[in-house]
């Protein structure tokens, strides 16, 4: 008997399955289906196998269910009317569409005019065709570009899918997503945050380096607009961010028509620009903001700086940075203290070295002291701190674009920030892809 068993075992795991897919009702409604199936699983002693093979199983289901579905998504074959124009079939044409659960391939209706020209099909149209694939599988694989190289996407679907696509393929649907983003720049993306929890609306912008193809190191662009109740705490974050270019002329215009549609979900409260002391930050904040807050970290690096140059013993230096600080946040006249304080120590005897970094401290906080009320913008409970523009350089851009050998075109960086942005943005992914579903492409 344990021979037997043994043998049983040893057995290599095949399978045999047979399927066929009737409709048993169909209504204005909906259609329902039923599968006849059988799957053999000889006895073997790998699970991991086994699962393969289940994946693999489960995975025919599901095209059949959707080679079934996208047939509902075709014409009759009548002649049909496109922007005014008379289109006839040209009979039904034979595609092949990549869907989550493997190749399906599909006779549909191909249009055309009695002049000629450019085909049309109503079902690649109906059913939301994305660069040949179903929009539930060019969601799953852009969502999985904007977080990994298509080398990862593509052995990530095979292991986890069992699914083989190229990565020229993945990179294509991942672009042709990227280019939709771009181009509905009209519509409207709910926060599903009501009016009356919102205080103020924080703003900010920000640039770090990435590499391009032929163009070296440059700076790409991000921005950031937060929501804020009462207490201060965010309650939503969207993110826009460009490749770069030179002028920033693109980005700034992306991100001022993202400014705009919030103002008219908010337009009752106020909004606060943070940013570092970079001068073409303002010049853009300016007019969009009624508050200006210059980061509280950065103005504190500046004093850190300040405080190793004007003392020799590192706790003397520890001791006057943290006493600055303090008063620089809370204090009604943080800022005017502390700039005293800095021209207090202009007068210690110092190398000239030292003199100047202490000098750049005290040009920083003479041009900003306008936007350093902190102990005004704590009791507003307003955010005083980049840190969520700082994240958004790091998780935006650093984390993908910036890994080891990678360099860029402008395209392919544009692609990947767009998707980044939606996937990171709070609900708006999951928006996005409603209105595809709703308005089509």
């Amino acid at each position: 008997m344990l021979i037997i068993f043994a043998a049983l075992f040893c057995f290599s795991f095949l399978i045999s399955s047979q399927m066929s897919v009737t409709i048993i009702k169909s209504d204005s409604k909906s259609v329902t289906y039923k599968i006849e199936t059988e799957v053999t699983i000889p006895k073997g002693k790998s699970m991991l196998k086994a699962e393969d093979i289940i994946q693999l199983a489960v995975n025919n289901v599901g095209a059949m269910f959707t080679e079934s579905v996208l047939f509902q998504f075709d014409t009759e074959g009548s002649p049909i009317l496109v922007e005014g124009k008379k289109y006839t079939s040209k009979g039904q044409v034979p595609k092949a569409y990549q869907t989550p659960y493997g190749e399906v391939i599909v006779p549909r209706h191909v249009y055309q005019t009695n002049q000629g020209g450019r085909t049309y099909c109503p079902l690649d149209d109906d059913a939301r065709i994305i660069t040949g694939s179903t929009p539930k599988f060019a969601k799953m694989v852009s969502s999985k570009y904007a977080e990994s190289g298509s080398k990862e996407v593509q052995k990530d679907l095979d292991d986890n899918h069992g699914r083989y696509i190229s990565r020229s393929y993945i990179q294509d649907i991942s672009g042709s997503v990227g280019s939709l983003i771009g181009e509905n720049k009209t519509w409207v993306y709910n926060t599903d945050v009501p009016d009356a929890s919102v205080s103020s609306v924080g703003i900010s912008l920000d640039g770090t380096c990435m590499l391009l193809c032929g163009d070296g190191w440059r700076q790409a662009m991000v921005g950031s607009i937060s929501l804020y109740d009462s207490f201060g705490e965010r309650l939503y974050t969207r993110y826009t961010a460009f490749p770069p270019e030179y002028g920033k002329e693109k980005f700034h215009k992306a991100f001022d028509n993202e400014i705009k549609k919030v103002r008219k979900l908010y337009p009752n409260v106020t909004y606060v620009g943070i940013a570092d002391g970079a001068a073409d930050n303002w010049t853009f904040l300016g007019s969009r903001v009624e508050e200006q807050i210059l980061d509280f970290f950065h103005a504190s690096e500046y004093l850190s700086k300040a405080s190793k140059a004007a003392f020799k013993r590192p706790f003397e230096a520890t001791a006057w940075y943290d006493k600055v600080r303090e008063m620089l946040k809370k204090e009604a006249d943080g800022a005017k203290l502390v700039f005293k304080e800095l021209e207090s120590l202009m007068t210690k005897r110092m190398t000239e070295k030292k003199r100047e970094e202490i000098e750049k401290t005290v040009t920083y906080f003479r041009n900003h002291k306008h936007q350093m009320d902190y102990y005004r913008y704590k009791k507003e409970n307003w955010p005083i701190g980049s840190g969520v523009i700082e994240a958004a350089c790091k998780v935006i851009i650093k984390q993908r674009l910036c890994n080891s050998g990678m360099k860029w075109s402008d395209n392919g960086a544009r692609t990947v920030l767009a998707l980044r942005c939606f996937d990171k943005s709070d609900g708006m992914w999951e928006q996005f892809w409603n209105k595809i579903d709703r308005y089509g492409i």
